[in-house]
C-alpha cells in the first residue's frame, strides 16, 4: 500500500512540476505567446481578418509567437494591462493615459494618418435639424462614442462645456460609425466622432467615411457643426517590465511591416493608419492637462 502511495505522490509531483514549468515558459514561446491587444475602433471582424497577415509577419521577423485580443471596448484594453493579459496594445490616446497612470504602461510608437501625428474630434448633426452651431444642441438627444474616447467624447464635451450647453438624452454608441448611423437615421439630434481633414480632391476622411458604402449620401445628410482641438494620435503601448528584447524586436518588425505595401493596406483597413513614428510619454502631457481641466472622474471610466 505504501509503495502505491509513494508512486502516486511522485506522479503528482511530476505533474505539478510540469505545469509549473509550462507557466514559467519564456514570453514569446508557443505556450506563452506575446499578447497583442487592439482597441476596437472598428468592427472586430475587420480587425481580426486584417491582423492575420500582420501576426504571421511579426512571428517570422521576431522568432516569437503572438496572440491577439480584441476586447469589446477601450476600457477593457486598459484593464488587460493591469491583469497581464496584454503585453502590447494599440490604444486610443486617453486609454493610454489610464494604462500609464494605473499600470505603468508606456507609449513608444505613435501612428500617422494622412501625414499627421494628430487627429481631432467633431460634433455632427443631421442637415434636416435646426442645429446650426454648438449652442443649438441645448437639450438635444446626443450620441458620444465611448466614455474613454478623446475624439468621440472628451474633446467634444469640452466644446459643449465651453459653450455652457446642457444636453438632453445622452447615449454611448461605442463605435464612431454607430454614431454617424444614429444621426443619419435621426435616432439622435447630434453626435461626436473623430475628424480628419478631407483629401486634396475633397474626399471626406472623417468618421462619415466609415458608413459611405451603406449610406452613399451620408455626406449630404450628416453635417459638421464643430471641430475640436488637435489630439496626439493613437500610441502603441508596452506593458511595464516587458522584456526589452521583446519590445525592440516588435518595434523593428512593425516598422518594417508598415513600410510594405501589404502592411500599409492592412493598417489602413484597421485604423486608417499609413505610418508610425517614435513617441514618448511626454508627447501626451498636453492631453493630460486637458483631461484634468474637464474634471472627469477617471475611476468611473476605468474600474
Amino acid at each position: 500500500m505504501f509503495r502505491g502511495l509513494k508512486a502516486a505522490l511522485l506522479m503528482a509531483m511530476v505533474v505539478t512540476l510540469g505545469v509549473s514549468c509550462q507557466n514559467e515558459e519564456k514570453l514569446g514561446s508557443k505556450n506563452n505567446p506575446v499578447k497583442l491587444y487592439f482597441t476596437p475602433s472598428v468592427d472586430a471582424d475587420t480587425i481580426s481578418s486584417n491582423s492575420v497577415e500582420f501576426i504571421k509577419f511579426l512571428e517570422a521577423e521576431t522568432g516569437l509567437f503572438f496572440q491577439t485580443g480584441i476586447p469589446t471596448n477601450y476600457v477593457a484594453v486598459v484593464e488587460a494591462f493591469g491583469s497581464a493579459r496584454a503585453d502590447i496594445g494599440v490604444m486610443n490616446s486617453f486609454g493610454y493615459l489610464m494604462a500609464n497612470e494605473k499600470y505603468g504602461a508606456t507609449a513608444k510608437l505613435r501612428v500617422l494618418r494622412y501625414g499627421h501625428d494628430y487627429y481631432q474630434g467633431q460634433i455632427l448633426a443631421h442637415v434636416d435639424s435646426d442645429i446650426k452651431d454648438v449652442k443649438d444642441l441645448e437639450g438635444k438627444k446626443f450620441a458620444f462614442t465611448d466614455p474613454s474616447s478623446t475624439s468621440g467624447y472628451m474633446f467634444p464635451l469640452k466644446i459643449l462645456k465651453d459653450n455652457n450647453v446642457t444636453l438632453g438624452n445622452q447615449t454611448f454608441a461605442i463605435k464612431h460609425d454607430n454614431v454617424v448611423t444614429m444621426i443619419y437615421q435621426k435616432q439622435v439630434d447630434g453626435g461626436a466622432t473623430y475628424y480628419s481633414a478631407p483629401s486634396e480632391e475633397g474626399k471626406i476622411r472623417d468618421a462619415r467615411e466609415r458608413v459611405k458604402t451603406q449610406f452613399p449620401d451620408v455626406e449630404e445628410k450628416v453635417k459638421i457643426v464643430a471641430i475640436t482641438e488637435k489630439i496626439p494620435n493613437d500610441p502603441f503601448v508596452f506593458r511595464k517590465d516587458l522584456d526589452p528584447e521583446v519590445t525592440t524586436k516588435f518595434i523593428a518588425a512593425v516598422k518594417k511591416f508598415i513600410a510594405t505595401e501589404a502592411g500599409q493596406k492592412i493598417f489602413k483597413n484597421i485604423y486608417s493608419v499609413e505610418g508610425i513614428i517614435d513617441t514618448t510619454d511626454a508627447d501626451y502631457d498636453g492631453l493630460r492637462a486637458m483631461v484634468k481641466s474637464l474634471e472627469l472622474d477617471a475611476s468611473t471610466l476605468v474600474k
